[in-house]
């Protein structure tokens, strides 16, 4: 358990990874909620993409990134919309193959569920990249 401890302090990629994790619950019930009240698949994942990005935003700038992150509420404000936009790259990956598959994939990876495990996955890699090189740069 230490060693595992130890890689997530010096890797930067386990800890996004970590706080990606977490946020996916987030964007399942997030998702759930909105097929449920009407949005439909599409509208209510673009939907719960923005609440679990926010949420991992706030994860990220704590745990991930926390000796780079921006300080008080104007740079915290410009760091989260830097996060999103940056993330929007990501997240149309994310996002893009979750529609793909909800719409053409056989089962069961047109699944709600695998869809969404499956796009966010891909996203991560662009997600990660562009927190590390344009949102957390340091205190602002």
């Amino acid at each position: 358990m230490s060693k595992i401890l130890g890689a997530l302090s010096r890797l930067s990629i386990l800890r996004f990874a970590v706080i990606g994790a977490l946020g996916m619950p987030v964007d399942w019930c997030v998702l759930q909620l909105m097929v449920h009240w009407g949005t439909g698949p599409y509208v209510g994942r673009m939907i719960s993409w923005f609440c679990a990005a926010s949420f991992t935003w706030a994860g990220n700038r704590y745990f991930t990134f926390a000796a780079s992150r921006a300080r008080g509420p104007i740079g915290a404000a410009k760091e989260w919309l830097r996060f999103l936009a940056a993330n929007a790259v990501g997240g149309l990956v994310n996002v893009g193959l979750y529609s793909v598959l909800v719409r053409f994939a056989p089962p069961p990876f047109n699944d709600l569920t695998v869809a969404l495990v499956l796009g966010v996955l891909l996203g991560l890699v662009f997600n990660f990249t562009l927190s590390k090189k344009v949102v957390f740069k340091g205190p602002i």
